[in-house]
């Protein structure tokens, strides 16, 4: 009998260490009213690890986590910021540190957008103020290698999709944006002077909605720049007021008797650097253009995003009046 009583007793206490065990392992907890965020360096033991969630109310006890190591001794743990908004188990918070579930900002930069986008794409997402990033993005030092007459980063901050930390620096992400421009650059083996391509791609990717009329564009622009004609760019001009801090939303007769030097209507020649960031489609457009006599262009007005082209002024003005009765008001 007494044999039996010490047996019944192991037994119930077998069962209620398993018990608390399961309930350290699998209950759901959280010890935090707002979401917060653990930063876990890399080379952080999993002890270290371990007191870090529990100080956040990430998890009740560190022994937990601890248990829940040994049971898994062959996962990685991976270093990184992670967010944690909701009650979780301690075997949950595991599973989401070996996967490297790590908290980061996405940041969408499309193709044609300038550093004034990226900049307040950036704020929106709250990562830093856009005057921070514009400041970096002013600063041309590190692509002068590539391209010694950029007068900011303009056009190498290379469309993309970027992942970005809480404390990711805007000196970071040009350097990364800027990485990617010189990836592709690279990829493309282009023997053409970065400069003068990229500042002519940035005027063809803002004309040019349509994949297929990029070429178009460019050889419209090169034979302009090839016989000295100005560009007569509608975005240059806009790019002139957003440096000058006087964009209105639309383009003024002010702004096209700007002598500021980025105005094509008023000077003749590419503008001193880029207007806009280009994608790859749009770089390959200016490396080779189409094989046409066209000098000018004129939009559709069938909200295509096409345009009619015409190689002398009198196919430009016919063009224009087509678009002119397709715009106007009927009587």
């Amino acid at each position: 009998m007494k044999l039996f009583r010490w047996f019944l007793l192991i037994v119930i206490c077998v069962v209620a260490a398993l018990g608390y065990l399961g309930i350290g392992l699998y209950t759901a907890y959280a010890g935090f009213q707002q979401p917060v965020f653990v930063d876990l360096p890399k080379g952080t033991s999993a002890a270290h690890m371990a007191d870090l969630l529990q100080n956040a109310g990430v998890i009740r006890h560190s022994w937990a986590f601890l248990i829940a190591r040994a049971f898994r001794r062959g996962a990685t743990l991976q270093a990184g910021e992670y967010r944690f908004a909701k009650p979780a188990s301690v075997l949950e918070v595991f599973d989401r540190i070996q996967r490297g579930d790590i908290f980061y900002y996405e940041l969408v930069v499309p193709e044609g957008k300038n550093m004034f986008d990226i900049a307040a794409a950036a704020e929106r997402l709250g990562v830093f103020p856009a005057g921070s990033f514009l400041q970096a993005a002013r600063n041309p030092a590190i692509i002068r290698d590539l391209d010694p007459s950029a007068p900011t980063l303009e056009g190498y901050l290379f469309p993309n999709t970027y992942r970005l930390r809480r404390n990711t620096a805007p000196e970071q992400l040009c350097l990364t944006m800027t990485g990617k421009f010189r990836e592709v650059w690279r990829r493309l083996g282009a023997p053409a002077n970065v400069h003068s391509t990229v500042t002519l791609a940035s005027l063809v990717e803002k004309e040019g909605k349509l994949a297929e009329e990029r070429p178009i564009i460019a050889s419209v622009f090169a034979r302009r720049l090839a016989i000295g004609m100005k560009l007569d760019c509608d975005p240059t001009t806009i790019y002139a007021a957003l440096l000058a801090g006087n964009y209105r939303g639309s383009i003024y007769k002010s702004d096209l008797a700007s002598a500021d030097p980025y105005n094509t209507y008023h000077h003749a020649g590419l503008p001193p650097g880029p207007i806009a960031n280009p994608g790859v489609a749009s770089i390959n457009a200016v490396l080779h253009p189409a094989d046409t006599d066209y000098l000018y262009f004129v939009a559709r007005a069938d909200g295509s995003g096409g345009h009619n082209f015409s190689a002398d002024l009198v196919g430009q003005q016919a063009n224009v009046m087509k678009y002119r009765r397709a715009t106007s008001p009927r009587q």
